[in-house]
């Protein structure tokens, strides 16, 4: 299998698009750490991953804390004793009660930076050094079209944050491209997923409607395959770039 024994460390990987990515890995053939803040949820998604035959860990990680993002690191390399991937994928429309909200508000804006732009920069930060040391490793952030639109379904938070996703992206990639490592960045359009579920099914289903010419919506195991394509070698000369996944929603 393509991804055969990568140990792969997934961060939100406990619901969502994240589930979907580790999962979709693990039928490849990888090793996967499911990280997130839901231990309950972390440890459930493990036990999927070895009912796959595969080897599984849950960290219970908090990437809005630098220390919890580096004993997530330290937890899988004294587990596997290497990583070869890391998958961004932990991500929040805001703060507590932000889909009720009109406006943005301050917290709104703290919330989806700690979580989907400095999120990254602290996971990313914790594996850099040991990818570097073995000249080797693939890193997948999870941002949005959002990121691409001020106009997007999202508030105006989530927008910018996710803008910050792909920029980050871009700036690992030149940064660690000399060690041999990848860094890339999926855009989902959208995809129902329990970030939607307080904005309600009808909202999401019209704007599905409206703006993909598709006329259907993307799905966390979308997400799943081209992670999983831009893990593998086969994409070893992709660097830096941030590829949109919606139905023509977005398009460049």
């Amino acid at each position: 299998m393509e991804l055969n024994d990568r140990v792969t460390i997934i961060t939100g990987g406990g619901g969502g698009i994240g589930r979907a990515i580790a999962l979709e890995l693990a039928a490849r053939g990888a090793d996967i750490v499911v990280a997130d803040i839901d231990a309950v949820a972390a440890r459930g998604v493990a036990d999927e991953v070895s009912g796959l035959g595969r080897r599984a860990l849950s960290v219970d990680t908090d990437v809005t804390n630098r220390a919890s993002a580096a004993r997530m690191a330290a937890t899988a390399l004294a587990e596997f004793n290497r990583i070869d991937i890391l998958v961004n994928s932990a991500g929040v429309g805001g703060a507590a009660g932000w889909e009720a909200r009109g406006a943005s508000s301050l917290e709104d804006w703290d919330a989806a930076y700690e979580v989907n732009a400095l999120g990254i920069v602290r996971s990313t930060d914790s594996v850099r050094e040991h990818m570097a040391e073995r000249r080797s490793g693939k890193i997948v952030n999870i941002a949005a079209v959002a990121g691409r639109r001020g106009d997007g379904p999202m508030s105006s938070h989530v927008s910018a944050s996710k803008a910050a996703a792909i920029n980050v992206s871009q700036a690992f990639a030149f940064q660690l491209g000399p060690f041999n490592i990848n860094v890339n960045c999926i855009c989902p359009g959208l995809v129902w997923t329990p970030l939607w579920e307080n904005v309600g099914r009808e909202r999401f289903d019209a704007l599905v409607r409206e703006t993909v010419p598709f006329g259907r919506e993307q799905t966390p195991e979308d997400v799943g395959k081209l992670a999983a394509f831009l893990c593998s070698e086969r994409a070893r000369n992709i660097n830096g770039q941030s590829i949109n996944l919606s139905g023509g929603w977005e398009m460049n």
